[in-house]
């Protein structure tokens, strides 16, 4: 790890499903305000595009190098910071829930929600692979929302050294506990930093989402939660505290079952762990 600390600012917001134009200006918006050090600020699940229906994937969803992604790559450039976004994702004629960690070299991880949600299915498909890269000096991975409910998805990423798993969250009531008992075993039981940032407000379809966006040190310990407003909160990650919490024992090399699928190393530093 290079530094000894890292500085995060957790993003949540009050999206609009279908209104990119919109959430697009709260993610600009918030990047141009974030504080002179940050390292990474954390947006919610899908929140370029909100959640749509399968109507509205065909209008809304977006490929990669699309106007979206590249404003806010351009944005990420100028303030010299980093951001994990989320969006309905345009690939062929395929749809995924994806997020990405873009910094001002580009996209430096793409990661395609592995475990959809019911009212997903049919119309997203799932992604097949887990994935982490280095970055300032820590191995980082994504989750998105119900992936965090299975307890392989995390363990795949420790699997592939992560040491901060970031989830891009959309979780509505009456799921908030659930989503706070998991995030704080996910870190605790693979000894790593966990931020996990949900969506407020209600939602096309009246669904209400539960907030409760959280930063969890590797002991499994509640760093800083939020409320059910609108925020952005500012958390600084101690990183000596990855080793503390591994230094008696280390439970990746104490199991004695690893996950199965093959691992990939890339030139660029990417590790996947590719679902059988």
């Amino acid at each position: 790890v290079q530094g000894l600390e890292m500085n995060i600012e957790l993003v949540q917001l009050a999206g609009r499903d279908g209104d990119t134009a919109y959430n697009l200006d709260r993610v600009l918006e918030a990047i141009a305000t974030c504080a002179g050090d940050t390292d990474l600020l954390v947006f919610p699940e899908t929140c370029l595009t909100g959640f749509l229906s399968a109507v509205q994937l065909a209008e809304c969803a977006e490929t990669l190098d699309g106007p979206s992604v590249q404003a806010v790559l351009q944005q990420v450039r100028e303030r010299q910071v980093a951001v994990v976004i989320g969006l309905a994702e345009r690939a062929g004629e395929h749809y995924y829930n994806s997020s990405l960690l873009l910094t001002p070299e580009g996209i430096a991880l793409h990661y395609r929600k592995t475990h959809l949600w019911p009212s997903e299915r049919g119309a997203f498909c799932p992604g097949d692979r887990f994935t982490t890269v280095l970055w300032k000096g820590l191995r980082v991975g994504i989750l998105i929302c119900y992936d965090i409910e299975l307890p392989e998805t995390a363990r795949a990423l420790a699997q592939l050294g992560a040491e901060l798993i970031i989830v891009t969250n959309g979780n509505m009531d009456p799921y908030g506990p659930v989503h706070r008992t998991a995030i704080m075993a996910r870190a605790q039981e693979n000894q790593l930093f966990a931020v996990m940032v949900n969506r407020v407000g209600e939602g096309d379809d009246g669904l209400v989402f539960a907030g409760g966006s959280a930063a969890i040190d590797p002991f499994g310990q509640v760093q800083w939660e939020a409320g059910r407003e609108a925020c952005q909160q500012r958390v600084s990650l101690d990183l000596h505290q990855l080793k503390a919490s591994r230094r008696d024992y280390h439970y990746l090399s104490d199991r004695r079952l690893p996950l199965p699928g093959e691992q990939v190393e890339h030139p660029d530093g990417r590790r996947e762990l590719l679902i059988p």
